[in-house]
């Protein structure tokens, strides 16, 4: 199977790190046209300079902007009017205890991790079903089905992606345009790697031991006992991008080297 997005533009949230970094390369090497995203002109500059440096014929633009408010999101859709392909991966997590946070942390979480997909949806999705075609990917977490106690308030965004992206399919009925919802497991994204980094220094152990330790006490239903690349995660996106997945829609598809245990 050859995936060819050529004539497409796609749009991804988020896109100057980690998962939708890798993203915003699998869409480009397979013809589209992207718009990287992020809150800051340093990192969307950096995240271009490195993209065009390894895709020198691929088209790519960039725009700074905060999704998680409202006004960033308003912006992004001045600057970027229309597009086939939108990939909602803005989001990020906070380890905090939930007897320790507030309702300012709950509040913050969901407007970038729910709201900044709800509204881009919101602004791109018409225009796709107008034009009878269209692609639109929501990034969850397994952590959307086996939410951590840890990250009780991540889970529950996550969740609500879940809800948002299979209702938004029923909307698109007989469209054109699919929505569907990919769920990684523990991968090596920027956070991720962060997160290992510091608890590898905090015990003094490897990071390789330090992600070890962590899917043996957080994740131990883990069937690949390793955590998943960037690029693993960008590769089921990038099919649900192509036409070939046209009859997949309303799904929620998980790259989470089998850490859910459940047959559907």
């Amino acid at each position: 199977m050859k995936i060819e997005l050529n004539g497409r533009k796609a749009l991804v949230t988020g896109s100057t790190a980690g998962i939708g970094r890798a993203i915003a390369e699998g869409l480009a090497r397979a013809g589209a046209s992207v718009v990287v995203n992020g809150r800051t002109k340093e990192r969307v500059d950096a995240a271009l300079k490195e993209l065009r440096a390894l895709l020198p014929d691929a088209d790519f633009t960039g725009v700074v902007a905060d999704v998680s408010t409202a006004e960033g999101s308003a912006f992004l859709a001045t600057e970027v009017k229309d597009v086939d392909i939108l990939v909602n991966n803005a989001g990020t997590a906070h380890p905090k205890g939930f007897f320790e946070q507030n309702d300012a942390d709950w509040l913050d979480l969901y407007q970038l991790n729910v709201m900044s997909g709800v509204r881009a949806s919101r602004h791109y999705m018409p225009g796709m079903m107008a034009r009878g075609w269209g692609r639109v990917v929501f990034i969850s977490s397994e952590s959307a089905i086996a939410v951590p106690k840890e990250m009780i308030d991540y889970g529950v965004t996550k969740t609500a992606q879940l809800a948002v992206s299979r209702g938004l399919a029923e909307l698109g009925k007989g469209t054109g345009v699919t929505v569907n919802a990919v769920l990684p497991g523990p991968t090596r994204s920027e956070i991720m790697d962060n997160w290992m980094k510091a608890s590898a220094k905090e015990q003094g152990i490897t990071q390789d031991e330090a992600e070890q330790n962590f899917l043996d006490t957080t994740r131990p239903s883990t069937l690949i006992n390793r955590f998943a690349t960037t690029e693993e995660v960008a590769n089921m996106v990038v099919y649900l991008c192509s036409q070939q997945s046209s009859g997949t829609t309303g799904s929620s598809l998980r790259v989470d080297g089998g850490v859910v245990r459940s047959i559907i």
